[in-house]
């Protein structure tokens, strides 16, 4: 029982790690699609769109700086990750051992 429940605890942290890795991935789209509209506005030549680029820019700079933070944090769920899956191999190993 307390096994499962240390199992059920180890799926939700993973889940939650998938969660912020899903978050941070949409930040980066954002940030993305920002560029591109702001790309595409610096081409149309429009004036009025150009005060809506500058506000889009500073938003950039918001969001690149959460961006380099989502890819550390996406660099340590790898690891983590890696860690775990490693784990839970090595607990295979020892319950196929104990069982023969």
């Amino acid at each position: 029982m307390l096994s499962r429940l240390q199992e059920l605890r180890k799926e939700e942290e993973t889940l939650l790690r998938l969660k912020a890795a899903l978050h941070d991935q949409l930040n980066r789209l954002k940030v993305e699609e920002l560029a591109l509209q702001s790309m595409i506005n610096s081409r149309g030549g429009d004036e009025m769109l150009s005060s809506q680029s500058a506000s889009e820019q500073s938003q950039d700079q918001t969001l690149v700086h959460v961006d380099n933070e989502a890819s550390i944090n996406q660099t340590a769920l790898e690891l983590s990750t890696r860690s775990h899956a490693l784990e839970e191999e090595e607990e295979e190993e020892e319950e196929e051992e104990s069982d023969s």
